[in-house]
């Protein structure tokens, strides 16, 4: 179904979907509703291959070398990243992050550094979305892992992941990156760049449903299990399995979700991740320019070469909140507002306390779209607003 409106909120997730995504769920659902390894009857097979397709195609589009069985599946990419952070920090070791970091790493460390002693280095950033790759490597003396935010989901800015990797390896530190924003959204290869583990999620830039998205492991890298529980196998053993992805996938996964992402993938290999790349950077180029001519609005994603879709703002004329409930209510344009799971980037922003805008643009976004939310945008904060007594 077609979401009416215009819809700006991909970076939440992609709500409006090729049509095939859905169909490939549905399909499953009816024509198989079995679970990968859970029996050889040719329902569970059927089942098995379309987890392999998925990883096959998940190595593709995302540049993963090596054994597609090295990706394992989880919930999304927060799951993804808690399991790579337990799996691999041991009670004392350090851990370096950014201050573009999501909750999904910042809350799981807290707890690590509570539990475990681990040791929480972070660089600091800047408004521009860059580091200081001097910082960087002073942090990662003796570090045992460094986090890296593919794509900022405020900013909309790339990290510089090959540059920041190099240092990681000299130190001798592993590299995870998040790349929740970056999955379909930016052509490249993290592998190629550095990344020994890389979580993602299925349901934004991938274009797959809710509840699907993990984790892929370098050959080499052993993780300690996140949970544990049965795998289809091995069963009088009380060890999780040696062997990948049976290691790491304890539980009945989803299946029709991973149905769903493999069609969301093959579409956009249909259609070429860089040429819907290079669209949404031309739309996002007349969005930033469109909220920035308006009047008491300021722009706080930063006119970089490289990115993503998102266009944050905030207004002294209209609270967030006010700002992106009218430009719903009136406009139809559906946006985001408030902290973004990321606090320590409105910190750097100064917009803890009141949040801000944010426009995120995706496979479907139209000139259309964008020329309404500027707009709403100026009509909203055309006047000042009146304090209440």
């Amino acid at each position: 179904m077609r979401v009416e409106g215009h819809y700006l909120d991909y970076a939440a997730t992609s709500a409006v979907r090729p049509p095939a995504v859905a169909e490939a769920v549905h399909t499953f659902l009816v024509q198989v509703g079995a679970t990968p390894g859970r029996g050889g009857h040719r329902l569970a097979q059927e089942a098995g291959r379309t987890a392999v397709r998925c990883r096959k195609a998940l190595s593709r589009i995302l540049g993963l070398p090596g054994d597609p069985s090295r990706i394992v599946f989880a919930l999304n990419a927060t799951q993804g990243l808690n399991a790579a952070l337990h799996g691999v920090l041991r009670p004392s070791d350090v851990a370096v992050i950014t201050a573009y970091d999501h909750n999904a790493v910042l809350r799981p460390l807290h707890r690590l550094e509570v539990d475990r002693g681990v040791v929480v280095r972070r660089v600091t950033g800047a408004p521009d979305g860059s580091v200081d790759l001097g910082e960087v490597r002073n942090a990662l003396d003796g570090a045992r892992l460094l986090v890296v935010n593919a794509a900022s989901n405020v900013l909309g800015t790339l990290l510089p992941l090959k540059e920041m990797a190099a240092l990681a390896r000299e130190a001798g530190a592993l590299v995870l990156v998040d790349a929740a924003q970056w999955a379909g959204h930016f052509p490249g290869r993290l592998a190629e760049d550095g990344a020994d583990m890389v979580a993602f999620t299925g349901h934004k830039g991938l274009l797959g449903p809710q509840g699907v998205g993990g984790l892929w492991i370098r050959d080499g890298i052993d993780l300690s299990p996140f949970y544990s529980g049965g795998t289809g196998g091995n069963s009088l053993e009380l060890d999780m399995p040696r062997q990948y992805p049976e290691r790491m996938e304890a539980g009945s996964g989803n299946a029709p979700g991973m149905a769903g992402l493999l069609a969301g993938i093959e579409f956009l290999e249909s259609k070429g991740v860089e040429g819907l790349h290079e669209r949404e950077m031309g739309l996002k180029g007349v969005l930033r320019e469109g909220l920035a001519s308006i009047p008491g609005i300021r722009v706080l994603s930063p006119a970089a070469p490289k990115g993503v879709g998102i266009v944050t703002v905030i207004s002294d004329r209209a609270h967030p909140s006010e700002l992106a409930e009218r430009l719903d209510r009136e406009w139809g344009v559906m946006v985001r507002y408030g902290l973004n799971c990321a606090p320590e980037v409105h910190r750097m922003l100064g917009t803890e306390k009141q949040g801000a805008v944010r426009f995120s643009l995706g496979w479907a976004s139209t000139l259309q779209d964008v020329e309404q939310a500027v707009r709403g945008a100026d009509a909203i904060t055309a006047a000042p607003r009146v304090p209440i007594s």
